[in-house]
């Protein structure tokens, strides 16, 4: 069960950002075929993830330049990485991907992985993602902490979910917090897929802050005013805002709520 890999992760009251913080670097897959995938950039400072099959994340085990300050979460003082931002770092020429053999990845094989979508991310996730990305925006998955300093706003958690969670267990208690991020994503056929912050030199992981929006994926169809009203509750006060993906358009959309004057 997705909680159960999950839970490892959340073990421990706090994480070190002493990783990256200071450093001033600035068959299934038919969808895309070999001649489809961008040419891989080549840059001087390259790190190397190692790729977790039970987890669908990777273990960032070399870091190189500033750029883990904004990607990647902290657990157990160590970074890993979703798919999403796996694949983008790669298209740039960040990242290198290996398997538990220390095998090389290639580009299409992680693209492989995104279309599969067994890793919590879909092509259309990931068009979003590296849209607001190469637009400057810090971008992770909604509701899911940073590092474990986490705020109330890092993790979508209301307060009866904590309470219960604090008469467990640990592993009880993760379980309960990664239940609840997980269900927090789904509303009837649409998601909150990421909490979206503003360009910011001095992010840091342990205290993000309020993200700027809550990105949510929607389908062709617009969503209705209940699915709208209950996808604010669950982004706790933060803005929300849609993006419809379609033929490799990212297109971006929110509603406002106006009050018509009743006519006499």
């Amino acid at each position: 069960m997705e909680t159960d890999k999950w839970a490892s992760f959340m073990e421990g009251a706090s994480d070190s950002e002493g990783y990256g913080e200071d450093l001033d670097d600035d068959d299934i897959c038919c969808a895309y075929a070999s001649t489809d995938i961008p040419q891989l950039q080549f840059r001087k400072d390259i790190s190397r993830s190692r790729w977790l099959d039970q987890f669908g994340m990777a273990e960032v085990v070399e870091r190189k330049g500033g750029l883990w300050t904004t990607t990647g979460i902290v657990r157990n003082g160590k970074i890993y990485c979703f798919i999403e931002e796996i694949l983008y770092l790669a298209e740039i020429g960040a990242l290198h991907l290996f398997g538990n053999d220390d095998a090389p990845l290639s580009l299409e094989h992680i693209y492989n992985k995104v279309a599969e979508g067994k890793s919590g991310c879909s092509l259309e996730y990931f068009e979003a993602y590296k849209h607001l990305k190469s637009l400057g925006y810090i971008v992770g998955r909604h509701g899911i902490p940073w590092s474990m300093r986490r705020s109330k706003v890092d993790c979508a958690i209301n307060q009866d979910t904590l309470e219960t969670a604090q008469t467990g267990d640990e592993e009880s208690r993760n379980n309960v917090l990664i239940s609840e991020m997980f269900s927090n994503m789904q509303i009837g056929g649409l998601r909150l897929a990421f909490d979206v912050y503003p360009p910011n030199s001095r992010f840091r992981k342990s205290a993000p802050g309020d993200p700027y929006f809550v990105l949510c994926l929607a389908s062709e169809y617009p969503p209705s005013k209940e699915e709208i009203e209950d996808l604010e509750r669950h982004s706790h006060g933060i803005p929300l805002k849609f993006c419809l993906v379609e033929h490799g358009r990212v297109s971006f959309f929110s509603f406002n709520k106006v009050e018509l004057p009743i006519l006499s």
